[in-house]
Formats: C-alpha cells, sequence, structure tokens
C-alpha cells in the first residue's frame, strides 16, 4: 500500500524519537516535541470546533513565534490550507490576500493587529479572528484561552493526499496584485528530504529562525529541522543584538537568512567582538554576494557560508554552491568564488540555463541565458489564475526570471534579474557585478544598482548607497571607483546616498522600488513591466 507523504509525518517522528527533548523556544514557551504535539493536536480540535473543513484556507499573521509554528502541524491535521501572511505588507495587500484566498479563520499576532483593523469590516469571508497573547486589549478571543479550553486527547486526522495543497503564500507583487503560489505536501515533503541532506541536517542542530517562516516557510525549515528533531528557537524579532544573544544563549548552530540580514551581523561583530565559540553554518538566498563577503564571513566570524538559490513556486530551494571533492585543492579566493555562485542542482532538481530559443547556453561562463527548473518541488500553480501559471510553467519546465551564466564545471551563476539587466548602449550589463565592485569601497555597507534614463545610451548605471557610520564618500569618489573596477561601459554615471535601502521583510533589498521612484522623479514611465 502506498503511504502518501504528508507533512504531519514529521512531527510524528519528531515526538517518536525526541518526545521528551526541550526542543522549541520561544518568548513564553519552551517545550518538548512532545508537548509541541500536544499543543498542535489542541489546534486542530479548536480549528474542527470552529468549523475548519479539509480544503478551507486559515491565515497566519505573525513573526517567527511557537505559535506560528504549532500552525502548521495543527492546520495540516485538519486538511485544511495554511496562508503565511507576509508581515510588512499594508491593509490593502491583507484585504485582497484574505478575500482572493477566502480564508475563513485568521489568526494574528497581538503586535500586529492594527494591520487588520482598517479592513476588517472589508473581510468578505473571515469568520473568525483570534489574537496571539491577546492581554484584553481587543475582543477578539486570545489564542492561549482558546487553546487551554479545547480537547486534550488525540485528533483523530482529515484524511490527505499528498498531491493535496497544504499552504497557499502569495508573492509580493511589484505592479497588480500578488499572485498565491499553491504548494502541496508531496512538494514541501521531497523538497525538505533534499534540503535536509544537503544542507546536513542533524539532531544535534540548534536551529535559529531568523527568516521569517510566512518566507515561503522559512525555506521548509519547519519541515525538515523538526524532522531530525532539531532544536528550533523562535526569534520574533531580529535585531543583530537579538541574534547573537540567541546564538550565545541557546548555541545556535545554523541559520537561514538574506544577504542584508548577514551583512548587519558582520558590522556588529566588528564593533562588539561577541565571544562565539561552535561552529555556525549560515544558509544564504538572494542577491549573489561578492566572494570578498564569503571571505568576511568566514574569516572574521569563522561561520561556514553555504549559497542556496530557490523560489516560492519551488518550495523553494533548486541549486546549492558547495566545493565539491574534487575542487577542494582549489586556492582559497578561487573557492570563494565558487561558494558566492549560484552552485549546482539540489537532489531531485533538474537545473539549467536556456537561450531565447530554448537551448543550452555554453558552459563558458560568458554566454547568458534564463534559469529554468524542474523538480517535484514546483508548485501546483497559482491560485485561481491559470494565465500566470501557464506563463510561468511551460513543458514541465518553471521559468524562474533569473538571468545566469553557468562556467566549466557546471557552477550556475546568476548574474541579474531578467527585469533588472541593464541595457546601455545595446550592450548587457549585471546589476550585481557592478553592486559587487561598489561593496569592494571601504565606506559602502550597503549599494543596489538599477538602470536610470540617459540622453545617450538610453539608460545607465545609476547606485544608491549606504555609507559606514563615520565614513564619506563623494559621487564623485564612487563614480571614479566604479570606473577603476569596470569597464567603463559598466561603470555607474550617479550615486543617490541614502539611509537605509528598502528591503522586503526577508531582506531583500527592494530594486523596484528605487527605479520606478527614480524614473518617476525624471517624468518617466521606464520599461521595465514587472
Amino acid at each position: 500500500m502506498k503511504v502518501p507523504l504528508v507533512l504531519s509525518q514529521f512531527l510524528d517522528r519528531a515526538v517518536s524519537l525526541y518526545g521528551s527533548k526541550r526542543a522549541i523556544f520561544g518568548d513564553k514557551h519552551v517545550l518538548t516535541y512532545k508537548e509541541l504535539n500536544e499543543r498542535v493536536h489542541k489546534l486542530a480540535h479548536g480549528l474542527t470546533n470552529l468549523g475548519v473543513k479539509k480544503g478551507d484556507r486559515i491565515a497566519y499573521l505573525s513573526g517567527n513565534t511557537v505559535e506560528m509554528l504549532e500552525g502548521f502541524y495543527g492546520v495540516f491535521l485538519t486538511g485544511a490550507i495554511m496562508v503565511p501572511l507576509n508581515t510588512r505588507l499594508k491593509p490593502d495587500d491583507y484585504l485582497f490576500i484574505l478575500n482572493h484566498s477566502e480564508t475563513t479563520i485568521l489568526f494574528v499576532d497581538r503586535t500586529l493587529y492594527n494591520l487588520i483593523v482598517p479592513v476588517k469590516e472589508k473581510l468578505t469571508t473571515v469568520k473568525t479572528i483570534i489574537v496571539h497573547d491577546n492581554k484584553n486589549e481587543y475582543a477578539e478571543m486570545d489564542y492561549e484561552n482558546w487553546l487551554t479550553g479545547q480537547p486534550a486527547n488525540s485528533f483523530t486526522r482529515t484524511a490527505v493526499d499528498e498531491d493535496d495543497i497544504c499552504s497557499l503564500l502569495y508573492t509580493s507583487g511589484t505592479t497588480g496584485n500578488p499572485k498565491g503560489v499553491m504548494l502541496t505536501h508531496r512538494n514541501n515533503y521531497l523538497h525538505a528530504l533534499s534540503a535536509m541532506h544537503h544542507l546536513r541536517v542533524n539532531d544535534e542542530d540548534v536551529l535559529l529562525h531568523v527568516l521569517p517562516m510566512f518566507h515561503v516557510n522559512g525555506w521548509g525549515s519547519p519541515f525538515y529541522y523538526t524532522a531530525n528533531g532539531a532544536t528550533q528557537i523562535c526569534l520574533r524579532k531580529t535585531s543583530p543584538e537579538a541574534i547573537f544573544a540567541a546564538i550565545e544563549k541557546h548555541g545556535v548552530t545554523v541559520m537561514h537568512m538574506a544577504p542584508t540580514v548577514l551583512n548587519s551581523l558582520l558590522q556588529y561583530n566588528e564593533q562588539h567582538k561577541p565571544a562565539i565559540r561552535q561552529q555556525i553554518r549560515v544558509v544564504i538566498a538572494g542577491s549573489a554576494p561578492p566572494p570578498a563577503f564569503v571571505t568576511r564571513v568566514e574569516n572574521e566570524l569563522g561561520w561556514e557560508f553555504i549559497q542556496v538559490y530557490g523560489m516560492t513556486e519551488s518550495s523553494p530551494l533548486s541549486t546549492i554552491s558547495l566545493i565539491r571533492s574534487h575542487l577542494k585543492d582549489l586556492p582559497a579566493d578561487e573557492q570563494n568564488q565558487v561558494k558566492a555562485k549560484t552552485g549546482f542542482a539540489m537532489i531531485g532538481c533538474e537545473v539549467k540555463v536556456v537561450d531565447e530559443n530554448g537551448d543550452e547556453v555554453a558552459h563558458d561562463g560568458k554566454q547568458i541565458g534564463e534559469l529554468i527548473t524542474r523538480s517535484n518541488g514546483v508548485m501546483k500553480g497559482y491560485w485561481k489564475n491559470e494565465e500566470a501559471t501557464m506563463e510561468a510553467i511551460r513543458d514541465g519546465w518553471l521559468y524562474t526570471g533569473d538571468m545566469a551564466m553557468v562556467d566549466r564545471e557546471g557552477h550556475i551563476e546568476i548574474v541579474d534579474r531578467k527585469k533588472d539587466v541593464i541595457i546601455s548602449g545595446g550592450e548587457n550589463i549585471s546589476s550585481i557585478e557592478v553592486e559587487g565592485a561598489l561593496y569592494d569601497h571601504p565606506a559602502v555597507l550597503e549599494a543596489a544598482v538599477v538602470a536610470v534614463p540617459h540622453e545617450k545610451w538610453g539608460e545607465t548605471p545609476h547606485a544608491f548607497v549606504v555609507l559606514r557610520d563615520a565614513e564619506t564618500c563623494t559621487e564623485a569618489d564612487l563614480v571614479a571607483f566604479s570606473r577603476e573596477k569596470l569597464a567603463h561601459f559598466k561603470a555607474i554615471t550617479g550615486v543617490t546616498f541614502v539611509e537605509e535601502l528598502p528591503k522586503t521583510a526577508s531582506g531583500k533589498i527592494q530594486k523596484v522600488h528605487l527605479r520606478d521612484d527614480y524614473w518617476k522623479a525624471q517624468g518617466k514611465t521606464g520599461r521595465f513591466v514587472n
């Protein structure tokens, strides 16, 4: 008899093998896996008592909390679908997502409830709102009181097939409304098996939840770290001070985060020199970092740097950048160049880079094409959006919109998002390459490069730069510096100095806002369609 690949099996395994282990740490709770499981079953009872049926959508607006973690498994026991909400959206975004997904129950953290208030009366399908840590501030039910009142016996699970949808994740739209990515139990289950292998997850790991759990379930970490009985630290706010305090207190061994968050940790380490003794793996996804960044992480922090790549539509991870055994004799600087690349396909994934005709590009590290992937992790489609689904998935391949090259060893290197490539005088320029050059300047803390209009060349690279504390630098300095480091046609032609760069909740820089605002200020509409 075929046993369906259902995510609740991961918690079952943790309870069976690690039931008495104090493994889940939050603001107010320290739970063993057995105690977590008991709360999960109470949650499932409570949802059923509220009328939740298989296939219903249950939304969560929360930071990285114990309540958010147990929500995944409690929702799955009922056969319902988890809808994690980005905590950095605006009320109108929540209105669209909750109505579009036809969510029936909304769990919201007390600190985020004010984001729902302006649109609460316009929610058409939400029947019940339950507030985490309510403290009698709001009329809605308090989560802990509600959970305590549920039956303590095991919940009789709803029959679920591995191809049933388990989560509905809305990707942030830059124009138009966000799209709901439908991921199945099978998508997440097989992705977890592959990811846990490549990331060497084991029961001695202590994971600090830095990447938001709503962000494709924090790269699936609630699944594969639970399956292996790892200790999980739920961190509600991710300041450098809080991260280093948690690392020291709990003996953290692994974290997932965006490059901008890791950069902030490097700056904190420079100033405060915290004493961290244990070995730490830091898993990074987002814009490709320059090799010098990898060197700093491994030399100054002493942490192992692991670059991964993926997107919500592929569950998410598709590639990993590690030094394979036959390349370990490479000089250290060449190894760091490899570690900074997008890498090679993870087990269970097929990844290739193709030109406009669909043919694979040459493995010469020069020819650029679009990265496409095919795997068991590729989404079922976009919720109620067949047209967008057909555009994204063609002949079984997911077209990512990322432009990349492949070197002789088969390492993929993303050069830019399709929409972020700068076309100046007919030449394609990688904004990532230009940013990498700027990061070599000692005064630059953060940099984002976008295309801006130019009368002669059509468009040229323009940098938005955050300077390090107590450092000074002029526009002319950085323009000259980039001309020294790059071919002149790739060099920046202007700089805007800013206090901070706009970022997503996971820490990725939102270039679209910088680009669009600049073009609008120039009275241009721009050539980009996102």
